[in-house]
């Protein structure tokens, strides 16, 4: 794992913004693994500032969203599939009919969950997976236990997540129960990962995703088998790790190709 320690959010936004524009820049055609939540907001919004200056194109590369909730209507402004619609793909420029979203109101799950998977190798597999991190660990909505080896299904959201997701929401009595999500095998499919957190409430979970023992309590420690997976944290984010002068010195003296 690459570990990224930057001064605040912001920065993280720019920095994760660059590493996908590169990948957008090297291969217009790129697919997008697209993560909701608060966390990638910033980047979002530093990609759109390229792609209306004319800095990157989107407009031939596709999406495929982590998650979605089960249950409540795809115009619902909380569903995924208009969250996506309204921060990624209007503002980066993007074909909407490239732009794929887990079906959350089928009635067939299991059968969608497999049409999604099917769907991601027909694409020819995600360019870079653009993730965010719960306080628990988990990336997508793979919460502890989930198996390291799992696939797109559905899951039971814990306690704790509805909670955090409840600012979203009227109250926590609107917060959905279950999701659909990619599952942590079909994310370590991805040929590059970045992911995103700020804050301090984000300090234990980084902490035990990057230097921890890889555990399925927390999902994200399994990005350290992963071959390209970038971390970009903030001073309050970082502030459980350990190694992090390490960090900087190993991300501060690393060609800029290589980064």
């Amino acid at each position: 794992m690459e570990i990224v320690i930057v001064p605040d959010s912001a920065a993280g936004a720019r920095v994760a913004a660059r590493l996908i524009a590169r990948v957008v820049t090297a291969k217009p055609t790129a697919v997008l693994g697209l993560a909701t939540g608060s966390s990638p907001l910033g980047t979002y919004a530093e990609l759109a500032e390229q792609a209306t200056s004319g800095t990157t194109d989107f407009s031939a590369a596709s999406g495929f969203a982590l998650d979605e909730y089960v249950g409540i209507p795809a115009e619902h402004p909380q569903s995924y599939a208009a969250v996506i619609d309204r921060e990624v793909t209007r503002r980066l420029g993007m074909d909407p009919a490239r732009v794929h979203v887990p079906d959350g109101r089928a009635t067939e799950i299991p059968a969608a969950c497999d049409a999604y998977e099917a769907a991601i190798r027909a694409s020819g597999g995600v360019d870079i997976q653009i993730l965010g991190i719960g306080a628990n660990g988990h990336i997508g909505f793979n919460e502890p236990s989930s198996s390291l080896s799992s696939r797109t299904r559905i899951k039971t959201l814990t306690p704790r997540t509805r909670a955090d997701n409840a600012r979203f929401f009227d109250s926590l009595d609107d917060v959905p129960t279950h999701c659909l999500t990619q599952g942590l095998g079909t994310i370590m499919d991805a040929r590059r990962i970045v992911l995103v957190a700020q804050g301090s409430a984000k300090a234990a979970a980084v902490a035990a995703a990057v230097e921890g023992p890889v555990s399925a309590m927390c999902p994200a420690s399994v990005l350290q088998f992963h071959p390209h997976a970038t971390v970009v944290v903030d001073e309050a984010a970082a502030a459980d790790l350990t190694l992090t002068d390490y960090y900087r010195h190993t991300y501060d003296n690393k060609p800029d190709w290589q980064i």
